[in-house]
């Protein structure tokens, strides 16, 4: 049995591919699609995998239906993150081994590095809404991320410090989190009711029930305020949908699915008038009351969205300012120091403008530049951080953390058909929804048709119409190469945005997706080529038979497909759109010289033979050249004319060559498209930047980075922390040279 079924898969292998390198290519893409379709999903969440997990993990905990929210308090101290110059890591190793043989280090980074974070301690306690505030450029977001685990790695960044949960070391793999990102990215044809609803059907797969699925999902539309736009399109910049708070709502309704205990908000009320800005802000306050430790970043809040915060952080040029609660007590705290805060004064506005360097002129740089290093030097010689919130229990600390180390992860083995099925769902949605696109893609198939269909208007058999022939064929091939190229180049990198940020969630594995995607956009992308071939066909009378009209479809339709796979690749390739809009049409360019046409195979230079081989738009045009030419009978009148189409096929090369040839070389090259990207996607996948242990925790060392020679020897002077007396007022003798800070516009 064993082996004739090798035998069979042999023989099919054989049929399918030919010979040699075919053999092996088809041999290669079978086993890897075996893999594929048949390995089960994740396990553990891309990049959350927990390390001591209890083989006796219950599936009960993947469901939130409880509602329960594992408190979680984080500490961070000594957060140093530096960006060297130079293109490689060199700099700052060279940077350490010189501190470690004696030298002045400090010198030596102030040349090859620029501090992002210096010296940032802090705290987030669970029932309290923690603000990151500051200026631009102040390292809001790059702490942010350095505390959800999200910092993107760079051979560039050094990032040391120091990062506890609930007391006990450890990495954003010992408790579940949400990270709302600034972009709201969605699926736009899908209405927000769909997005949750699928959403939850891929990270929460033990709900089984549609009843309860809907009563769950209903009760994140109440509690996120979006019951008023739950049958509304999320849309697009070219489909009106939602508004854009309804989206940020959303963002955090699609995170809060699995019951985070900390959520993470990265500019939440970036782009949103006054109204909606409030609105989200009243959502993450209300999240905070349930028990999450909610931390955001915000750049000058209104003072209405000031009320809301418990606790703030401030920052300025990557030193800490201020950490500690909000409201009133900044305000008492720069009191002491001469900054009185105006009257009917947004306090926000007031702590923005404290912090910030004013370039207006060189007397007010260096005005605000002394008034903002004296700040950060007086709290830099606190003693203790500032209490923030009623710590919690002993007992709920080691329930906690009896919950953390217990958390059940997500079972997704034998559910790649199911996260099959509800892609493949989304993904025609999507397609068959998306109307603008797919009406300017059939106006331009067809128009493009009938500009073909005049120009070469019901060619006859004559010789110059040999020629017409072969060029109406080429410019086919190559008006459906790059129409469906720039279509998925112009949207997978937008998408693959959203399928990165679900794969990390571990809502479902890459097989499923790509899977699906092909399949759901077959019946949408072959409509096209139909449109395109059933307008061209008659109007430039190609061989007039039904069989050869089906074949030249399939053969486009192939085609298409074929660089749709290559869009995904180039998509999956690039960084963003533009640069996939550019990379994609130059290397369809390429495949275009050699496509058959332009230069004759036989004539190609050895160190190009390999380059029609893997041409779409060569194998194309082939394949509609033997479809058109086979059989045809040309008018003649000299003994040297193309009697025949297949003398006129032997003209470019493609005498001993079959159709069949041409649809085993596009399945080949979709094949090897889909394989490639796939990979990519894998190779591809977000890294992040690992938190080292800090080198040195006794010496400020970090604040120098940014001081001149000058500020640096008053820096040295200056007594140490251990010296300073904790009950004694805070002072900052660089302050009070300055004086008084006053606020623009105010008496």
């Amino acid at each position: 049995m064993a082996g004739s079924g090798g035998k069979k898969v042999h023989q099919m292998i054989v049929g399918f591919g030919g010979s040699g390198l075919g053999q092996v290519v088809i041999a290669v893409a079978v086993s890897f699609l075996v893999r594929v379709f048949s390995a089960p999903g994740p396990a553990l969440s891309p990049e959350n995998e927990a390390d001591d997990v209890p083989e006796n993990d219950s599936d009960d905990a993947e469901a939130p239906t409880s509602g329960k929210v594992t408190p979680v308090t984080i500490q961070w101290r000594n957060i140093n993150c530096s960006l060297s110059d130079k293109s490689s890591k060199s700099g700052i190793c060279r940077v350490f081994f010189k501190k470690r043989i004696g030298d002045d280090w400090k010198v030596m980074l102030n040349e090859q590095a620029r501090f992002l974070l210096k010296n940032v301690s802090g705290e987030a306690k669970p029932g309290r809404l923690l603000a990151i505030m500051g200026p631009s450029g102040s390292g809001k977001t790059t702490l942010l991320n350095v505390l959800a685990g999200q910092l993107t790695a760079s051979p560039r960044l050094h990032l040391s410090g120091v990062l506890e949960f609930n007391g006990k070391p450890g990495s954003k793999n010992a408790y579940k989190f949400a990270y709302v990102r600034q972009e709201d990215l969605f699926f736009s044809q899908l209405t927000v009711r769909e997005t949750l609803s699928l959403a939850t059907e891929l990270q929460l797969p033990n709900i089984s029930s549609a009843e309860e699925r809907d009563e769950f999902v209903n009760n994140l539309l109440f509690k996120l305020g979006l019951v008023s736009c739950a049958d509304t399109n999320v849309g697009d910049a070219k489909v009106r949908g939602i508004s854009g708070g309804e989206k940020k709502r959303l963002s955090m309704a699609c995170e809060l699915l699995a019951s985070p205990s900390v959520i993470f908000a990265d500019e939440p009320t970036t782009g949103l008038d006054a109204f909606q800005a409030e609105k989200v802000m009243e959502t993450l306050q209300q999240l905070a009351q349930d028990g999450h430790t909610v931390i955001c970043s915000i750049h000058q809040p209104r003072g209405s969205v000031y009320s809301k915060f418990d606790d703030i952080i401030l920052l300025t040029e990557g030193s800490l300012v201020y950490a500690g609660p909000a409201r009133d007590e900044p305000l008492a705290y720069f009191s002491k120091f001469g900054y009185q805060c105006p009257d009917h004064i947004n306090p926000a506005e007031f702590l923005a403008d404290l912090i910030s360097i004013d370039y207006s002129s060189a007397d007010s740089v260096y005005t605000s530049q002394k008034r903002i290093d004296g700040l950060v030097e007086s709290f830099s010689q606190r003693q203790s951080a500032v209490i923030y919130a009623t710590p919690i229990t002993i007992n709920d600390l080691s329930n906690s953390r009896k919950k953390i180390s217990q958390r059940a992860v997500v079972k997704k083995k034998g559910v790649w058909w199911k996260q099959f099925w509800l892609l493949l769902k989304r993904a025609w949605m999507q397609a068959s929804r998306d109307a603008p696109t797919n009406k300017v893609r059939a106006r331009m198939s067809i128009a493009s048709a009938i500009i073909f269909g005049s120009v070469f208007w019901r060619m006859g058999n004559s010789q110059t119409s040999i020629q017409d022939r072969m060029g109406l064929l080429q410019v086919t091939a190559i008006n459906t190469a790059m129409a469906a190229l720039t279509k998925t180049v112009g949207v997978f990198p937008k998408e693959r945005a959203i399928v990165d940020r679900e794969r990390a969630k571990g809502s479902y594995s890459l097989g499923p997706y790509l899977f699906s995607k092909l399949l759901a956009e077959i019946p949408i992308g072959a409509a096209f080529p139909l449109m395109f071939g059933a307008v061209l066909y008659p109007m430039a009378r190609l061989h007039p038979t039904m069989q050869r009209f089906g074949k030249f479809c399939g053969i486009v339709t192939m085609e298409s497909f074929a660089a749709s796979a290559m869009g995904l690749t180039v998509g999956a390739m690039v960084p963003t759109t533009e640069a996939a809009m550019a990379v994609g049409p130059s290397l369809m360019t390429v495949f275009i010289v050699f496509g058959g046409y332009y230069v004759n195979p036989e004539n190609t230079p050895i160190i190009f033979r390999w380059i029609p081989n893997v041409s779409l738009i060569r194998w194309a045009f082939q394949g509609l050249s033997i479809n058109e030419f086979s059989g045809l009978q040309f008018d003649h009148q000299h003994s040297f004319d193309i009697q025949t189409g297949e003398q006129a096929l032997e003209r470019i090369s493609f005498g001993k060559s079959r159709i069949r040839d041409t649809v085993i070389a596009q399945n080949r090259i979709l094949l090897f498209w889909y394989c490639t990207t796939y990979l990519l996607l894998e190779k591809n996948k977000p890294k992040y930047q690992q938190l080292e242990s800090p080198i040195d925790h006794s010496k400020p060392h970090l604040k120098l980075e940014e001081l001149n020679s000058e500020q640096v020897d008053q820096t040295i002077e200056a007594p140490p922390v251990s010296q300073l007396d904790s009950k004694q007022p805070l002072e900052s003798p660089e302050v009070d040279l300055v004086g008084s800070f006053v606020l623009e516009g105010t008496k």
